[in-house]
């Protein structure tokens, strides 16, 4: 059936859902008052399921922040936090992720994800808007619904005040008391060539130049101030940046500047000239990029664009939360961890092209040629003497390197980790071991890879000649990124300790320690199903003055596979339409199914032949889904989620 009869909304339905009361482990940001429903009455409510692991997550936050400076006095955004990983149930962890992320809205912790189960989540991230009499009027799944929520709330205003059910006023949150830190979540770290050492001062938007013992403060680089702003070191903005590369000195001094800064939450890549400290703008337009399905992507614009070259004007290019930066001797280029499409790019200083070098934009683990590759949130990045380029696959927990044929190809393999839902602390044999959310990769003087297990407080390394797996160290404080340090007489290891707020040394040990606390896997309840066919509907409306965006064909796009792939029989693989018929084999007991789905809709007015005029703003919204089923004869036989169901 194809999509125009099946992108249906929810609306129809005449019966009116009472939300469920939130329940949990308890609250953040309320000055310790516990907030239920009938308290929030007469304000329109967010409900915001997330967890800090995500970077769909991070977006979102960023996505409703206009919305909840704009409808100060009737929107309340509560973020109900349901952990992925294990690390994430720590209320600690949690706190300071509330901290990292200047979360401005009350926050339930929901460890055993109790409200996510009430009100029937099934993805990261989730959003649920209640009506201030405390009824569900919209789920929508994913990321980009900042200008549907931007027409959905007038309306709920409007309604509401006619009726007189509309209370204004502040909300109930609480500012918690500001901590003063020389640095604050500092995420990554660059040698310099004078001896001293440059680190991304993420929670203060800016860098900071230290000393080579790591603390003594010889500069800063930025205002300070959340923002984008090119210019002098004194003046010039950034927001939360991380990764940072090193030119090599003839290429700087051709292009005019020394460091590469992956700028994510602007979703660009700045430059630095370490002499003045002055900071450009190297590549993007500050538009988070998403992408379309297929062998084309499509801009913001609507135009097509190629697989893989994205262009030469790089100031117009579109990037997506870009983590971390390396140079590569071998391309000659900076490679970029773009974590918010999950893909590898590169950007060549010379030209100024931006390229994809590997992944397509699906979300999970899956090697072979680069275009074909899927990645999870890659959050580090760094070269070998061979130059492969290793990768923190942080979302599967996951090492991947990409190796370079002397043609150019480039293949991904995966040297350690499972899975989006597989995790844990276990060292040993590569197949076997398992680590939890990584982010930050350096290769140590004899071939092998360390890796800040950031979730893990350790630091691991992978030996690529036995394939084996030994931890370094651990008791750290969320390590974000991992440094080789051969200045001195001995080889040592930096490590960024984000949560401890501090860069430290570290001796690499003669005998590294053998841990194994287990494998684990992301607990969500299992949906039951059936054997044989499975009947899947993803809906999708349209937000008011909004079409379908049918320019180039079907705007939808599902795509289904399956863990094992055995369990799916038929209905896996990609095509348009939000409707599928799967059929799931006997005698599996259980496993995951894995779903993206895609819809493009543009703003009217639509012109005179009800066409969507060239220059509408378009949005692309996308949510990837992980189901975990369990398969009995009196299991379900019918699936449906939200894409964006009002």
């Amino acid at each position: 059936m194809d999509s125009a009869t099946k992108t249906t909304s929810t609306s129809a339905n005449p019966v009116r859902v009472r939300a469920s009361e939130l329940e949990g482990r308890g609250w953040l940001n309320t000055g310790g008052v516990e907030l239920t429903l009938e308290k929030l009455r007469g304000k329109i409510v967010i409900l915001d399921f997330w967890t800090f692991c995500c970077i769909n997550c991070l977006h979102v936050l960023d996505e409703l922040r206009p919305l909840e400076t704009e409808f100060k006095d009737v929107l309340v955004t509560v973020g109900v936090h349901s952990p992925k990983f294990e690390h994430e149930a720590d209320p600690v962890a949690l706190a300071s992720a509330v901290e990292r992320y200047d979360i401005q809205h009350p926050v339930l912790d929901d460890p055993e994800l109790v409200t996510w189960q009430a009100y029937a989540a099934r993805a990261w991230p989730t959003l649920v808007v209640v009506d201030p009499e405390g009824y569900i009027v919209a789920h929508l799944s994913g990321e980009g619904h900042a200008a549907g929520l931007a027409t959905l709330i007038p309306e709920l205003i409007a309604e509401h005040e006619a009726k007189g059910t509309l209370h204004r006023g502040d909300g109930p949150y609480v500012a918690p008391e500001p901590v003063i830190r020389d640095l604050r979540f500092p995420g990554k770290v660059l040698p310099l060539t004078n001896g001293n050492f440059l680190v991304s001062d993420t929670g203060h938007h800016r860098l900071v130049e230290t000393g080579p013992d790591l603390t003594t403060l010889v500069r800063t680089i930025g205002s300070g101030t959340k923002g984008f702003l090119d210019g002098t070191a004194e003046d010039a903005m950034f927001n939360e940046p991380h990764g940072l590369a090193l030119l090599p000195e003839q290429l700087a001094a051709s292009v005019g500047y020394d460091v590469v800064v992956a700028d994510s939450v602007n979703h660009r890549l700045r430059g630095i000239t370490l002499a003045t400290g002055a900071v450009r703008t190297l590549a993007g337009n500050g538009i988070q990029r998403l992408l379309d399905a297929g062998p084309a992507r499509v801009t913001d614009h609507g135009e097509a664009a190629s697989e893989t070259y994205l262009g030469t004007a790089p100031l117009e290019i579109a990037l997506s939360s870009p983590w971390d930066v390396a140079y590569s001797s071998a391309l000659e280029t900076v490679v970029v961890a773009m974590a918010g499409t999950h893909q590898i790019f590169d950007f060549d200083p010379l030209s100024g092209a931006v390229t994809v070098i590997a992944g397509n934009g699906l979300e999970g683990l899956l090697d072979g040629p680069g275009a074909q590759a899927w990645f999870a949130q890659p959050s580090g990045v760094t070269e070998d003497a061979k130059g492969n380029i290793w990768v923190a696959d942080s979302e599967t927990s996951a090492l991947r390197v990409l190796k370079f044929s002397d043609g150019g190809a480039v293949d991904v393999e995966t040297a350690l980790g499972e899975g989006l839902f597989d995790f844990g602390f276990r060292d040993g044999e590569a197949a076997q071991a398992r680590l939890q959310h990584p982010l930050g990769v350096a290769v140590l003087p004899d071939g092998s890879v360390a890796v800040a297990d950031t979730y893990n407080g350790a630091v691991r390394r992978y030996d690529p000649a036995t394939k084996t797996v030994s931890t370094l160290a651990r008791g750290l404080a969320e390590p974000s990124d991992v440094l080789l340090d051969e200045t001195g007489e001995v080889p040592l290891l930096i490590v960024v300790e984000s949560n401890k707020h501090q860069l430290i040394r570290l001796p690499l040990p003669k005998n590294a320690l053998q841990v194994d606390e287990g494998a684990a896997q992301t607990q969500r309840p299992k949906t039951e199903v059936a054997p044989g066919e499975l009947e899947l509907t993803i809906n999708f409306s349209a937000p008011t003055g909004q079409k379908l965006d049918d320019r180039w064909g079907d705007p939808t796009q599902l795509k289904v596979s399956s863990t094992p792939p055995e369990l799916l029989l038929s209905g896996g693989g990609t095509s348009v339409g939000l409707h599928r018929t799967l059929v799931l084999a006997a005698g599996i007991d259980e496993g995951v199914l894995h779903l993206t789905a895609r819809a493009a809709a543009c703003d009217g007015p639509e012109d005179a032949n009800g066409e969507i005029p060239d220059h509408a703003a378009c949005h692309l919204y996308q949510q990837d889904w992980g189901i975990p089923v369990v398969l009995s004869a009196a299991g379900a036989t019918e699936l449906v989620l939200d894409l964006r169901g009002v």
